[in-house]
């Protein structure tokens, strides 16, 4: 298992090439991102060369933030925007070599909402695997998301099912699904053959991942037992400066590696 870390949080002083070789500096295995979108993809080609990271996961767009969209797929009559937003994710991830795609459901409930996101992941799926890409869904809490479309696992899993594609995965992130559903270790290996990508951070704070009430040296273990072979990314607020917060990382690049 590698470490990824998630530079919509961390080393957001800098801009993304630079942040780039920040983690690649601080020892990080790989790198993800929320949206890169601002940045030329060439000049993001140019510090994953110069580091040997990857770049292992971008968001679509959410819409008109101004207005508090938080994503487009699951929002019925806004399906052209989603699509572009779509389009635009897996241009960019085509151009930087990015593996997956996390397609944002936003704020929306109800049946017509859930066909909505299917028909969108469909569309995203098709396009995704003819260069071989992977799109991922995220269960967001209500807390840090208010009325988000996805919020447990188990409407993420049978989503996922009803979807029907091979490349399309669930994007376990802990922080949320402790705050929404807790009962981590069962939860991950009950869907670790739909899982492709986790993600950590403290909870509730959101800070650095070797505090608060989730102990994280325990899931890893629980990871790397059931055979997890994917990254763990590190999408975590830190509490100070991101430097000053990096007294986690070698620990549990131990543990990944045992």
């Amino acid at each position: 298992m590698k470490i990824s870390a998630n530079l919509g949080f961390l080393w957001t002083e800098l801009g993304l090439p630079n942040a780039i070789k920040a983690a690649a500096l601080a020892g990080f295995d790989a790198v993800e991102c929320h949206w890169p979108y601002e940045t030329p993809p060439a000049k993001i080609l140019e510090a994953l060369k110069e580091t040997g990271l990857n770049m292992l996961g971008i968001n679509t767009v959410r819409g008109d933030v101004s207005a508090g969209d938080n994503g487009l797929a699951a929002i019925p009559g806004r399906e052209a925007e989603a699509r572009q937003a779509i389009d635009q994710a897996l241009r960019y991830a085509f151009a930087i070599g990015t593996p997956n795609v996390h397609v944002m459901a936003g704020q929306a409930s109800g049946e017509q909402a859930r066909h909505c996101f299917i028909d969108n992941l469909r569309y995203a799926t098709a396009i995704a695997a003819t260069r071989g890409r992977r799109i991922l869904i995220e269960p967001l809490n209500h807390h840090d998301a208010p009325g988000y479309f996805l919020q447990y696992s188990d409407q993420a899993r049978d989503i996922i099912e009803e979807v029907g594609a091979g490349n399309l995965k669930l994007m376990f992130d802990c922080y949320h699904l402790q705050i929404m559903e807790g009962d981590i270790t069962r939860r991950l290996r009950s869907l670790m053959p739909l899982i492709g990508h986790v993600q950590i951070a403290a909870v509730p704070s959101r800070a650095e991942p070797d505090g608060g009430e989730l102990d994280y040296r325990h899931v890893l273990g629980v990871l790397r037992d059931a055979g997890y072979e994917g990254a763990i990314g590190a999408e975590y607020k830190p509490a100070a400066s991101t430097e000053a917060g990096l007294e986690w990382l070698n620990e549990f690049k131990k543990i990944c590696k045992q």
